[in-house]
């Protein structure tokens, strides 16, 4: 997507930048700050031609900024006269675009039996193989809606980040989880979780209610 073409773009100006013996901050809000530094003309530390090559790049990159605000603009206008997308949201790692992503692309929950379904559609449920009459889980499954199993795994990896300091039950079920699992596959977890949640806040049309007990990690 836009975003992504975006990330690739900020990355390219960096590493021309670091040819220079100059480290840019990375992120999107630092944009401001690459432009008043190829804009410094008194800094000899990047040539005259190859600051303008730069700008050309800095060019792109506010023109695709632009594209991007005007999407998220229309985003949260949807978001925002969706209810369901509105209740979604109340989902810890869920934010306006996976709800709204969630909302539009999942019209009938009842359409699927559980949440586990919905989790399973999505590509979040680990493939299950027989094995001496015995079940033993695979890799992650690749079927199902892949926009969405993207978008809840990276909201589901930045609740993790953002776990210190947190002592609710769901944390609590967190920090459960990645004492027993790697990072990588607690975060799969979380997004499974996540997508199960997502199930029954728009089944039952009520907002999320975080735990208040501490639970035992699955």
């Amino acid at each position: 997507g836009l975003g992504d073409v975006y990330k690739r773009q900020i990355n390219a100006l960096r590493s021309h930048l670091g040819e220079f013996g100059i480290i840019a901050p990375a992120g999107r809000h630092h944009i401001a700050d690459l432009i008043n530094l190829l804009s410094d003309v008194s800094d000899d530390d990047i040539p005259a031609l190859a600051r303008e090559a730069l700008r050309s790049v800095i060019a792109a990159l506010q023109s695709l900024e632009e594209r991007i605000k005007a999407i998220e603009a229309v985003i949260m206008r949807e978001h925002k006269a969706n209810p369901a997308s509105r209740r979604l949201a109340t989902i810890p790692g869920i934010g306006p675009i996976t709800a709204s992503a969630i909302a539009a692309t999942i019209a009938d929950p009842s359409a699927f039996k559980s949440g586990r379904e919905l989790a399973a559609w999505i590509g979040l449920v680990p493939r299950q193989h027989s094995s001496g009459g015995k079940q033993r889980l695979g890799r992650v499954s690749k079927q199902g809606d892949r926009y969405l199993r993207r978008l809840l795994t990276v909201g589901a990896t930045a609740v993790i980040r953002r776990l210190p300091g947190k002592t609710d039950g769901h944390s609590a079920w967190i920090r459960a989880l990645l004492d027993r699992r790697p990072f990588r596959l607690a975060s799969l977890a979380l997004a499974n979780k996540m997508a199960r949640i997502a199930w029954a806040v728009m089944l039952r049309q009520e907002a999320y209610r975080a735990p208040t007990m501490t639970t035992t990690a699955a």
